[in-house]
């Protein structure tokens, strides 16, 4: 898969339908608000199904279910598995629609307590209870683990110790050494710090599957502008499409989205949070990306 194939969404019903027959890969997403109601009831989860998959396959190519975006560990996580992971993955298995629609939830990295160096990855205290039977039934239905991997975050939270090239993933040499591996870019080294927790919960075949990605072209008087962005966003794309893997993984390919599609300027919280688009509220485009 590529990156520029996917593209995330909530359970829109008209975008679904102009989705029909494009060949777009769909990752689709159930609002958080619904994970109780889908976990309490499997006819829910039928239902929720066959309202937002059922109808458009295959004339829509959904790749993945998203139950609920970084609630682990707030208040909806304990809905997620059990149940509601599990009945809507039992409600793709009429038909076999399983094989091809994998049912996950998209996590934040602040999931792991430790994440440098990346094979000291290990999910924290508050997230274990969740996170350890979670990845262990990925692990037994073949699905992915989730994740929204902004090093931008990363990198205002710590600039002293993480430079700006590797974060933006510009660096040309190796930035961080752990053990046999080197990491030149800092999206490698979440994805991998990822990896090393997924192993310590005895999941270690499940793979990641980057849910959110980006950088801010506005909003903060440093580092969120329009260059850098078009400089972290095409860097990214090429290193996903090159399907170079990680330092951990190497060679397996990582899909990516790309967040976000469009600004949002209602968006409440930091003025940073309204300026992750490609595009501005009127269409026209914030910068050009690679094809």
């Amino acid at each position: 898969m590529t990156l520029n194939e996917v593209v995330a969404i909530c359970t829109n019903h008209i975008v679904l339908q102009e989705l029909r027959g494009s060949g777009i890969r769909v990752l689709v997403g159930v609002a958080d608000q619904d994970i109780q109601r889908l976990a309490n009831s499997y006819s829910a989860a039928q239902d929720w199904v066959q309202k937002n998959t059922r109808s458009y396959w295959p004339d829509v190519h959904f790749r993945y279910i998203d139950v609920g975006n970084e609630v682990i560990p707030e208040d909806y996580a304990q809905y997620v598995l059990p149940a509601a992971i599990q009945n809507l993955h039992n409600a793709l298995s009429i038909g076999g629609l399983w094989h091809h629609i994998k049912v996950s939830t998209s996590v934040e990295t602040s999931v792991m307590d430790v994440s440098y160096p990346p094979s000291a990855g290990i999910f924290a205290m508050n997230t274990m209870n969740f996170m350890v039977p979670i990845a262990r039934y990925l692990s037994s239905i073949g699905a992915p683990l989730l994740a929204n991997v902004y090093p931008y975050f990363s990198y205002i939270g710590d600039p002293i110790n993480i430079s700006l090239a590797y974060a933006l993933c510009t660096s040309t040499s190796v930035v961080v050494r752990d053990g046999n591996l080197r990491y030149i870019n800092l999206f490698d080294a979440i994805v991998d710090a990822l990896h090393a927790s997924l192993e310590k919960a005895g999941a270690p075949q499940v793979p990641v599957v980057v849910s959110e990605s980006g950088w801010p072209s506005d909003g903060d008087a440093g580092v969120a502008s329009i260059h850098n962005a078009q400089v972290y966003n095409t860097n990214l794309i090429k290193h996903v499409l090159s399907n170079g893997g990680t330092p951990k993984r190497p060679g397996n390919p990582i899909d990516t989205c790309i967040f976000n599609m469009f600004n949002e300027d209602l968006k409440g919280g930091a003025a940073v949070e309204r300026h992750w688009g490609l595009f501005y509220r009127n269409k026209s485009l914030a910068y050009c990306l690679p094809h």
